[in-house]
């Protein structure tokens, strides 16, 4: 197999922003000395931890260890292979690729994911040029009746005619292979050959983060089809539809900007609510709103303890609607920002009330959103007859666990006091009975930490090492003639002596500041947990080693961390010599008393000077 030209992936690494990459998966905000940081897309957490450092090149997450360039990242996130992210970024910034052994054949060298992108695609364009052949009349007329068709090519809809192959021929034109039509969705396997998934019906291209098609979603429309109403792609190496949102390409950078994201129920409706002018809705694609959903908003939203961005659910009031917001609130918890439900009336989704309303109903209707929480204990307590004693009773027995799940406790007090005066009865039960719901307790999951990632503050030895191992890596012309006199026995902590000697292994930090140093040092660690820490060190700001959380890295402050590096080493060597002294006897070994006496006089004075280089830069 050909390989693509080294020169070619250093080009790709040096044009494709990593900054620009990451922020398609993750809203990145500034976290100082040039580093970006947000919410980690490879582990679920609530305060960011991963680390981007653009002049780098390089990200890092502190909580999970991931870590590496952006063509790392793209093999990560899009579960792709080495070439095929080379080949995605390159295609992105306009790269042209060239290979060892001549150029690639057109499906040797591209890998399935790139295949299965491409073969969407041209589906993707062929079902949108046939939304105004003749046979589309009964599609036209879908879209024209929920006032749709002004966003027709905003949203790429398209239309799958009647017929067993008119994508399959177009996808075999192009050089596609059926085993790649039918991995795609695309193409169901029959006696006689592959067919078409789709047929006679109208179609919206489902897109990825970054923009692209990863599936399809086809409604019925002709009055003799009896197959289901909706017919979604199947999963695929590159669909997944408890991962996938409708409409997220277009409206991930306002959810950022506006730190809100409007979740509808349909396709039709993301668009009416784009249209109307509600351009941060989202819906789930053939399924219910689950997890791994609320992975993907809490990155968009950078969703954290300190943030308070909004997620907003749109519901009918009927009994379907109270059922569909139940199973929202058991995801609610994943989310630190305020969930809303906007209820809509008589059956009415977002795309019904635009058509029967207009686009300031739609806007009415999300402006006029309440609590998530609110809604469901309201559903919990309706029904029950408020008026005797035992409705009371088991209204409260109903309503009592949703408001024990609230995991913050003001508003759960809060809601204590709501639901009293909702049922009325004496606070004091409503909180007796949802302290006894809480009391049931539930699992914590721990936040996982790595000893060798994260600095632990109770070892003062292990803080400095790491401080002069960030010199070393990301300024090594600070540190370039410092770092001479330190050895491997400073280390205390075993992984950070291990990056110390492939600093080493790698030549040293050099004079210049060099784009190939990191690198450098990343190809002499012995094994990828090595690696792991380089990478984490890489991108960490540097702190003060004397009283203000952040450090100005420059020569004097190089000077001293280097310093108080040599000087805790000297102290550690100084007391092991004073305890050899001691277990000495003068009059029996009187020569090794006397080198041992002048060891410890040498190290003294060693140890002073070096403390005088750091008070003299305090």
């Amino acid at each position: 197999m050909a390989r693509i030209l080294a020169e070619d992936i250093v080009t790709v690494r040096e044009r494709a922003r990593i900054d620009e990459v990451i922020s398609d998966q993750v809203t990145l905000k500034p976290a100082g000395g040039g580093s970006l940081k947000g919410l980690c897309p490879f582990h679920d957490e609530r305060s960011p931890s991963f680390h981007v450092t653009p002049a780098k090149g390089l990200y890092h997450c502190f909580g999970c260890q991931a870590g590496g360039d952006v063509i790392d990242f793209v093999m990560k996130t899009d579960m792709v292979t080495f070439a095929e992210a080379v080949e995605k970024l390159a295609a992105r910034y306009g790269v042209t690729l060239r290979y060892a052994e001549g150029g690639p054949s057109r499906t040797g060298q591209q890998g399935v994911r790139t295949r299965l992108i491409e073969a969407n695609d041209l589906a993707a364009q062929y079902f949108a040029s046939q939304l105004d052949t003749e046979a589309a009349a009964p599609a036209r007329e879908f879209l024209e009746q929920r006032h749709l068709t002004a966003g027709v090519a905003d949203f790429g809809v398209g239309f799958a005619p009647p017929g067993w192959d008119n994508v399959v021929k177009r996808l075999r034109a192009a050089g596609f292979s059926e085993q790649e039509m039918i991995t795609a969705g695309l193409a169901l396997k029959g006696n006689r050959g592959p067919y078409d998934r789709f047929r006679g019906r109208l179609i919206w291209p489902i897109r990825d983060l970054s923009g692209e098609v990863v599936g399809f979603g086809a409604r019925r429309i002709m009055p003799d089809d009896d197959g289901p109403k909706y017919l979604n792609t199947p999963e695929t190496p590159v669909y997944h539809k408890s991962q996938v949102l409708y409409g997220v390409d277009r409206a991930r950078k306002q959810i950022a900007r506006s730190q809100q994201v409007v979740v509808v129920e349909g396709y039709t409706d993301v668009m009416a609510c784009h249209m109307a002018g509600i351009d941060t809705a989202v819906a789930t694609c053939g399924t219910a709103f689950g997890e791994d959903h609320v992975k993907v908003l809490r990155r968009l939203l950078l969703d954290q303890d300190e943030h308070r961005g909004e997620v907003i659910f749109t519901f009918d009031s009927d009994e379907a609607g109270r059922k569909a917001a139940l199973r929202a609130f058991d995801v609610d918890q994943k989310f630190v920002g305020q969930t809303f439900v906007a209820v809509t009336g008589e059956g009415l989704d977002p795309c019904d009330l635009r058509v029967a309303s207009g686009d300031e109903a739609v806007r009415d209707l999300i402006g006029g959103r309440i609590p998530l929480v609110e809604f469901v204990v309201r559903s919990k307590i309706e029904g029950f007859d408020l008026d005797s004693a035992e409705g009371r009773t088991n209204a409260l027995r109903n309503a009592a666990p949703v408001i024990a799940a609230i995991p913050d406790r003001i508003l759960r007090s809060e809601y204590v006091r709501l639901l009293s005066g909702w049922t009325g009865m004496d606070q004091a039960l409503v909180s007796d009975a949802v302290k006894a719901e809480a009391a049931r307790g539930r699992p914590q999951q721990a936040r996982p930490t790595s000893p060798a990632a994260m600095p632990d503050e109770r070892d003062p030895a292990g803080m400095v090492e790491r401080e002069c191992l960030k010199l070393a890596l990301q300024t090594p012309d600070l540190v370039h003639s410092w770092f001479a006199s330190v050895e491997q026995q400073s280390f205390t902590v075993p992984e950070y002596a291990q990056v110390f000697a492939a600093v080493v292994a790698a030549g040293g930090p050099p004079a210049q500041p060099d784009p190939d140093w990191i690198p450098a040092v990343l190809q002499q660690c012995p094994d990828d947990a090595v690696r792991t820490v380089v990478r984490a060190l890489s991108v960490e700001l540097p702190r003060a080693l004397f009283g203000d959380d952040h450090a100005i890295v420059d020569v004097r402050f190089a000077e001293n961390a280097v310093s108080r590096l040599l000087e805790l080493d000297a102290s550690r060597r100084l007391r092991e010599v004073k305890a050899r002294l001691q277990r000495i006897n003068p009059v029996d070994s009187e020569d090794e008393y006397r080198r041992l006496f002048a060891d410890v006089l040498a190290l003294e004075q060693y140890r002073r000077e070096l403390r005088e280089v750091l008070v003299g830069g305090q």
